[in-house]
């Protein structure tokens, strides 16, 4: 079932956290809506795609899709643009690195005049009457990676970051027991492997200590709510060795 994170009445952000079929590793989908427009964040690819369709029709005419955003290339973030722009007038945004990439994606000629791309800086996006602000999470796990801060909600979509490895009837829901999910869920194993390393840690921790959040939500499992378990999270963060940090000879040995 779809999970309601913020509703008042004209704006609304939804998640969806059961829809990847199959052997696809699963994957929570957004929708944010607002004034009588809709953004999707992170749609994914075919495993997903028909499904999401059918269930934001009931929080929204899909027709009306404005935004496409994309926090980065991999397929369970965004293969599946060919479909959203046949049947919408809606644009991709994604970060100017990967906009020569989506093409590859569809048929030819559907993207072009249909890319935002994002400045290494990012970007502030209007949908509807709320502004949304588009915010760089560089080399975590991508170069030109990208996550979506809703100020009207306070939620941090925050893509990669903070993800774990659940199924679909606990994904998305808020994380109680830090420690515990830290381990059960596999998140420390995948952070260091897919993390860059430690200095893009500490100075996206640095950056998110400045927004007031009350919810962050990654693209796969679950979710920090409240202050007290988003701080404990961006001190485990910006203290975790990762990727470059953890590399020595061993890792480049001839098979």
């Amino acid at each position: 079932m779809p999970i309601e994170l913020f509703n008042n009445g004209d704006h609304k952000c939804v998640a969806f956290t059961e829809l990847v079929q199959g052997e696809g590793i699963q994957a929570n989908q957004f929708l944010i809506t607002d004034g009588g427009e809709g953004m999707l964040l992170d749609p994914g690819g075919n495993l997903t795609y028909k499904h999401l369709l059918a269930e934001m029709a009931n929080y929204f005419l899909p027709s009306r899709t404005r935004y496409v955003f994309a926090s980065h290339q991999d397929p369970d973030i965004v293969a599946s643009a060919n479909g959203w722009l046949l049947i919408t007038d809606a644009k991709i945004v994604i970060a100017q690195e990967w906009v020569r990439f989506i093409p590859h994606f569809c048929i030819k000629g559907v993207t072009e005049g249909r890319m935002i791309a994002i400045p290494p800086k990012g970007m502030d996006l209007e949908l509807g009457n709320s502004r949304l602000k588009l915010i760089p999470a560089h080399f975590l796990h991508t170069v030109g990676n990208f996550q979506v801060y809703d100020p009207l909600s306070k939620i941090l979509f925050s893509g990669d970051v903070g993800a774990s490895v659940m199924d679909g009837h606990s994904a998305g829901l808020p994380v109680e027991d830090f420690d515990g999910h830290l381990v059960e869920s596999h998140m420390d194993g995948f952070h260091r492997r897919y993390m860059c390393n430690n200095k893009a840690c500490r100075l996206w921790v640095n950056m998110i200590r400045q927004l007031d959040v009350e919810w962050i939500v990654p693209q796969h499992g679950g979710s920090f709510k409240g202050k007290a378990i988003i701080n404990r999270f961006l001190d485990w963060f910006e203290t975790l060795e990762c990727g470059t940090d953890l590399l020595s000879e061993a890792d480049f040995r001839i098979p």
